[in-house]
């Protein structure tokens, strides 16, 4: 496991537990104590936990930095992987349409459905260049890349001409990915262009299913684009802390942990 999303995890128990403990976090992980105390400096001065004796205290800011594309697809790419296999299960019906939003778990996914045996007679729509590219070299025919802006941060497409031509559409299920999940802000993300979209996709769909690995659990983010109550399925990783699994599943939520 790379530190970077070790300390991602140790930052999404801490959002969730309030609290963690430096050996219990050594055992979790299999590194040593002294590991876990630079883990914790660093996400200390980066203003995501607070440091405590013995362990560290959630921080209650809001995050604003975004990770490069390169970076999140190093992140958790097991569990991503699992996660996309888990989403399988709820593509529409043969025929049926979907909306793919940006992010690297839902590319993932797409991946998956272009093997698909029923593959070309999806409607499909997203906002990801990389999504549409790798659907369309794989000969899929009904895919609709939105026209607007693009971030290349995220390779995603955002603005008023991306919207304007969401508002006009609907699907069976979304596939969205988020930076960040809590109980009280819902999903969010870092940027107001990019949350718009997603809310969009959120908003025209008739089941939404998130895909989530554990490290952004907990998290969270400046913009909040939909609430947990806008959430029917949520997907993730076998790291999921299991009082959040419960609490998102009391919220009537339906949540999948991916076998690994």
């Amino acid at each position: 496991m790379y530190a970077e999303e070790r300390r991602r995890q140790i930052a999404s128990l801490t959002a969730v537990e309030g609290r963690v403990n430096v050996t219990e976090l050594a055992q979790k992980f299999d590194v040593t104590a002294e590991t876990i105390r630079r883990d914790l400096a660093v996400l200390d001065r980066e203003g995501i936990v607070h440091r405590v004796h013995g362990g560290a205290v959630a921080s209650q800011s809001f995050q604003t930095t975004e990770l490069s594309l390169d970076t999140r697809l190093r992140s958790a790419s097991t569990a991503k992987s699992a996660i996309a296999r888990a989403a399988l299960n709820y593509l529409p019906d043969v025929q049926g349409g979907m909306f793919l939003d940006a992010g690297t778990t839902t590319t993932a996914l797409a991946n998956l459905i272009a093997e698909q045996p029923h593959a070309r007679q999806w409607s499909i729509v997203t906002n990801c260049l990389p999504i549409a590219l790798n659907l369309a070299n794989a000969g899929l025919t009904e895919v609709q890349l939105l026209g607007g802006s693009v971030r290349s941060i995220t390779q995603a497409v955002v603005g008023d001409i991306a919207l304007r031509t969401m508002a006009l559409m609907r699907a069976d299920v979304a596939f969205i990915g988020t930076n960040a999940l809590t109980l009280d802000h819902g999903l969010s993300t870092a940027d107001a262009q990019e949350a718009a979209m997603k809310s969009a996709m959120v908003t025209n769909a008739h089941k939404v299913v998130v895909l989530c690995d554990s490290t952004k659990m907990g998290n969270d983010y400046l913009v909040s684009f939909a609430s947990v109550d806008d959430i029917d399925v949520v997907i993730t990783d076998s790291n999921a802390p299991e009082s959040f699994v419960r609490a998102l599943r009391d919220r009537d939520v339906d949540v999948v942990v991916a076998p690994d």
